[in-house]
């Protein structure tokens, strides 16, 4: 039979009360926290979360929506921020949006209907509107890697039109000047890495050329298809800026197809250190994005909006990027 928590009291000596306040959440003197936490294991106790969520209105879950779930990129935050989760004693209730705004809406609507405690989203949508559900219950909601205009939501990011720029930049100092971008339109981090690149290019003095500029969407497909036509061009760029990890892959798997040599024929830098950057000859330099610390980040902002019910205005955090080291761009020597 399952330990009660009548059990726990007659094991510690203590009240009822205080072994619920613990139980819930709250503050008790730190020898009875010693007994109940030492009854708790000794017994085996586990509570009744739908009891105990009838009481304290908590489910103590958290919803997590992301926008592919077999995306490398979002497996990777899913696992720091349920490691971070567990250290806290929350469980979550993951959905993944396809790509879809109309899937996305359906995902928020499914988690508030689950009365999940908050939700983390990387999100697909730039409307602020579908977050409407979520403020009626009052529950809060954090965005992660992305931002949207006009939300009232906390926000964990990078800068990623300084990153971009950084990257753009490293190539310049090695003595590109053909340097071509392979990126998207389609998302916020997408145009804001664009602008980065843009940007680069103009401080340097260096002109952009039209056909060195390929935007659709971060995926595999885009990759390959733009490295296919970057490199069968009649003017090939002397280096290329892949601006997502999905790109990198599709632009590395085009280059073998091809045969086009890297950093022989063409120098690559890219974004996200994940795993293909290190498998891959030559390693491929990237902008490394703090990945731990965002997932971190996202849990511990929206749990204080949860267990503090924090009023203060919406908070945005943007974490530094660096460079790897890696040996995909080749130095051209100028005169």
């Amino acid at each position: 039979m399952a330990s009660t928590i009548k059990d726990i009291r007659k094991e510690t000596g203590l009240s009822l009360a205080t072994i619920s306040k613990y139980l819930n959440g709250g503050n008790v003197l730190p020898e009875n926290r010693i007994k109940i936490e030492a009854a708790v294991k000794k017994l085996h106790y586990e509570a009744n979360e739908a009891a105990r969520s009838l009481v304290t209105k908590k489910t103590r879950t958290v919803g997590v929506i992301v926008y592919e779930i077999d995306s490398v990129f979002n497996g990777t935050l899913l696992k720091y921020i349920g490691a971070k989760l567990r250290e806290r004693g929350y469980g979550m209730l993951i959905c993944d949006s396809c790509q879809s705004v109309e899937i996305e809406e359906k995902n928020m609507n499914f988690l508030l209907s689950k009365n999940v405690d908050g939700i983390i989203i990387v999100p697909i949508s730039e409307d602020e509107g579908l977050f409407e559900p979520a403020r009626r219950e009052d529950v809060p909601v954090v965005l992660l890697d992305r931002y949207v205009n006009n939300s009232d939501c906390d926000c964990v990011k990078i800068d990623n039109k300084a990153s971009a720029k950084m990257a753009v930049k490293k190539l310049i100092s090695m003595g590109h000047r053909e340097i071509a971008l392979i990126g998207s339109d389609a998302e916020f981090t997408g145009r804001e890495r664009h602008k980065g690149y843009l940007e680069a290019m103009e401080e340097a003095g260096l002109d952009t050329r039209d056909e060195f500029i390929c935007l659709g969407r971060h995926s595999i497909e885009h990759g390959f298809n733009s490295m296919k036509k970057l490199m069968s061009g009649k003017n090939r760029p002397d280096a290329v800026f892949l601006a997502n990890y999905d790109i990198i892959l599709g632009g590395v798997m085009a280059l073998n197809n091809l045969q086009v040599s890297c950093p022989e024929d063409v120098s690559l830098i890219g974004f996200d250190d994940l795993i293909v950057s290190h498998v891959v000859k030559p390693s491929i330099t990237t902008v490394v994005q703090p990945m731990k610390q965002m997932g971190e980040k996202a849990v511990e902002l929206l749990l204080d909006r949860v267990e503090n019910k924090n009023a203060e205005e919406p908070v945005q955090v943007v974490l530094t990027t660096r460079l790897s080291r890696g040996d995909s761009i080749s130095e051209i020597k100028r005169k």
